[in-house]
């Protein structure tokens, strides 16, 4: 008795470290990113979670709809807010710059361009070229405010938490300057597009054209990535794993598309389009039109991929990565390393103007108090992405689920019914927890 039961006390502890080093070595033959697989699988906890506190109405293609709609701000200025931690600093002022940036482009397009594009003295609202100007103005003005910060920041030596600190008052006091605490609404029709809503999605048809490309991008990289190890004499990875992997992507697209698609319109306006187009209205039903995929979310994609080739195909991008290693070195090796600062800033500050652009072109209005506590949530989305606040490590693509994650969490206790104060404390607790694991993880590589 006492032989068998010690036999079985070693074999336990054994077979658990089997059994573990076997989960390791497949993830390792699928070269996954263990935290970006770790964010993965919280999110499905939070998301199943949600679901089962809110009777079935969380997983629902309404609310995941609505969802990536209400995460789309704060993933782009996300994207930014990654160069900016790798290169050891902080932009506390994005909130307050996305709605200043707002207000500007909202009296653009409202008070300024109808009479300059008008001509002979008179008004043209809703003209072709007003949203184009009006985004191309908030571009230009939002990189000019990060440069100037960038430049306080890298040449001033200033540190960029008191910058950006200082940036979080001034812009939200400009913001209410602007227009003297005005809203401006009704905006531009084409401009509205970019916040999504009825008219802001591409259909069905072009969903499933968007998700084809996609899947295409993703089987081409695959096999790119795969003949570049061959090139250089890398190690391959394994059949199995390459089909693996590259299914899970291919299978996550088809399912998002199929998601959206399955969001319909509301029967009157869909009713308006079937008439429209010809289409037969069935007599004992609603005409079903689907949503498809909404604009911010391709704004999301495209601003996504600009920003990680830029991080990783760039030679830019490899000084800002060197630069947050260790910036001593990085100057030492000939990187203007205050320009490389400065730029950044300016980038983020672009990215502020994209975010500004849809969240008002959401609200349909540009109201001063818009990007409150919006800093909070982009930091926290990039630290739960997996940006390390000592700097030299981050991905866009963690701070895009990130955002998802945050987003996802404030979204659910809404529809529990938590109140917003004590949403805050979920949030701000959660960014702790994020910034802990990150210091349990780092201490772990060294």
């Amino acid at each position: 008795m006492s032989v068998a039961s010690s036999s079985g006390d070693q074999g336990t502890p054994a077979a658990v470290a089997a059994g573990r080093r076997g989960v390791q070595h497949v993830l390792g033959r699928l070269e996954v990113d263990t935290r970006l697989l770790g964010m993965i699988i919280a999110l499905i906890v939070i998301w199943v979670g949600f679901d089962l506190l809110t009777g079935g109405r969380f997983i629902t293609p309404r609310n995941l709809f609505n969802l990536s709609v209400q995460t789309a701000s704060v993933a782009v200025m996300a994207c930014g807010m990654v160069m900016v931690i790798v290169t050891r600093n902080i932009d506390l002022s994005v909130g307050s710059l996305l709605g200043v940036l707002a207000m500007v482009m909202g009296v653009v397009q409202v008070d300024i361009l109808p009479s300059l594009l008008g001509g002979d003295g008179g008004a043209a609202y809703d003209h072709p070229a007003t949203w184009v100007l009006t985004l191309l103005a908030g571009i230009v003005l939002g990189a000019i405010i990060g440069l100037g910060q960038g430049a306080v920041i890298a040449f001033g030596r200033v540190p960029s938490f008191i910058v950006t600190l200082g940036g979080l008052l001034v812009w939200r006091g400009c913001a209410w300057w602007t227009t003297q605490g005005r809203t401006i609404a009704p905006l531009d029709s084409n401009f509205s597009l970019m916040g999504g809503g009825v008219d802001g999605t591409i259909g069905a048809t072009w969903s499933w054209v968007f998700g084809a490309i996609a899947i295409a991008a993703v089987l081409a990289l695959a096999v790119r990535a795969r003949a570049q190890r061959r090139r250089f004499g890398f190690p391959l990875k394994p059949i199995w794993a390459e089909i693996v992997s590259t299914g899970l992507l291919v299978a996550a697209v088809v399912g998002f598309v199929m998601t959206m698609n399955a969001y319909p319109l509301p029967s009157r306006i869909a009713e308006e389009i079937a008439t429209e187009r010809g289409m037969a209205i069935p007599e004992d039903g609603e005409v079903f039109i689907a949503h498809g995929i909404a604009v911010p979310v391709l704004i999301v994609v495209g601003v996504a991929l600009v920003m990680t080739l830029l991080a990783s195909r760039t030679k830019f991008g490899r000084y800002v990565f060197a630069i947050g290693g260790n910036p001593e070195a990085a100057e030492l090796a000939g990187i203007n390393t205050r320009r490389v600062v400065m730029v950044v800033f300016m980038i983020m500050g672009m990215l502020c103007a994209i975010a500004g652009a849809i969240a008002a072109a959401r609200l349909q209005s540009a109201a001063n108090d818009l990007g409150t506590l919006d800093e909070l949530r982009v930091i926290a989305a990039a630290v739960i992405g997996g940006t390390s606040l000592a700097g030299g490590v981050g991905t866009v693509a963690g701070a895009v689920l990130g955002a998802v994650v945050m987003q996802s969490l404030q979204s659910g206790m809404a529809l529990v019914g938590v109140n917003s104060s004590l949403q805050s404390i979920v949030i701000g607790l959660v960014l702790v927890l994020a910034v802990f694991i990150d210091g349990l993880y780092q201490r772990s590589r060294r």
